[in-house]
């Protein structure tokens, strides 16, 4: 029989949490360039429009490719461009104790277990007749508890632990977007905390955890993630959270049709900066991408902008023309 959601594993202490929230939620491994930028534009925007709130989140569970110092940068570009938040930014590693409570909540429930696979086995496994790629095809989810004890200590001679994964109960899920519409989606037994040498946190269950948090209700990002929603929003309504409404957006890809990158050239904020454009004709540009003709501020693309226009294919990055938009 399927689990019933439970309340919310932590209560959202924020006043005014029945406003709802938009956020933005960059990793800090390096400075945001112009796609990621004109994201964050539009999350402000979508929010603003809705009379929701603008929270930030600095998903920085990646350790060894996050740092404070990109943080701080990623911050000041977006404040150079206009865009605004309510204090405070939460920044993952600190949130650790919360992801803590909602596993806990989830193995209360017999909803995780163990799995000792690599990632070369997972690959070999969804090679096989029937599998569905880039899922996980639950090797690890009845095994005997013998069988357990023994992957147990072959892993531990590596100095390795088990990862833990949900005991979904179902394999699709439906979420509805604002551009998309609805969508459904595979759902596997996703991986809550990783297993190997570092035992970090899985970024399915701390987005999770964190929008309820920040009373976030509205989430504007990248295209590439929709597959990825309806395993979040599966999450979210075993652990009794609210859904949230999806917005997501094509992508910026650069001359030759790939996404946007460093190999694009000058794609940074600063790096456009240096090549003579102000943060004023980087807005324009990004304003431009989204049907807003001439706007330079924040002030003026919230007077121009309907989501209802946002462009239903990817936009082609060629750069910035100082004093004007291309």
């Amino acid at each position: 029989m399927p689990h019933k959601p439970v309340a919310a594993v932590e209560p959202y202490p924020h006043p005014q949490r029945a406003r709802g929230a938009g956020r933005y939620a960059p990793s800090p491994s390096g400075d945001l360039h112009f796609g990621n930028l004109r994201t964050a534009v539009i999350a402000w925007l979508c929010a603003r429009a809705t009379g929701r709130r603008f929270v930030m989140r600095v998903e920085d569970l990646d350790q060894q490719r996050s740092s404070l110092e990109s943080a701080r940068r990623q911050l000041e570009d977006l404040r150079a461009l206009g865009v605004t938040w309510e204090e405070p930014v939460v920044y993952q590693h600190e949130r650790f104790a919360a992801y803590q409570r909602a596993l806990e909540e989830l193995q209360t429930r017999g909803m995780v277990y163990e799995c000792y696979c690599s990632r070369k086995d997972i690959r070999e496994a969804s090679r096989a007749p029937h599998a569905i790629p880039g899922q996980y095809p639950g090797t690890c989810r009845n095994l005997s508890d013998e069988q357990r004890a023994a992957e147990r200590e072959r892993l531990a001679r590596d100095g390795r632990v088990p990862a833990l994964r949900l005991r979904a109960e179902v394999d699709k899920w439906t979420v509805r977007d604002q551009l998309a519409g609805e969508f459904t989606g595979d759902v596997d037994d996703m991986i809550l905390r990783r297993g190997g040498q570092d035992a970090g946190w899985a970024y399915n269950l701390a987005v999770v955890i964190d929008d309820a948090f920040q009373g976030v209700d509205q989430v504007v990002r990248g295209d590439d993630l929709l597959a990825s929603a309806p395993r979040q929003a599966y999450l979210a309504h075993l652990l009794g959270l609210s859904p949230v409404e999806y917005v997501h957006v094509p992508l910026v890809l650069g001359a030759d049709g790939k996404r946007l990158a460093k190999r694009d050239g000058a794609v940074t904020l600063r790096q456009l900066i240096g090549d003579a454009a102000s943060p004023a004709d980087v807005l324009e540009e990004i304003a431009a991408s989204l049907g807003v003709g001439g706007a330079r501020s924040m002030a003026e693309l919230v007077a121009g902008f309907d989501v209802a226009r946002l462009p239903r294919e990817p936009v082609v990055f060629r750069g910035v023309k100082p004093g004007t938009a291309s």
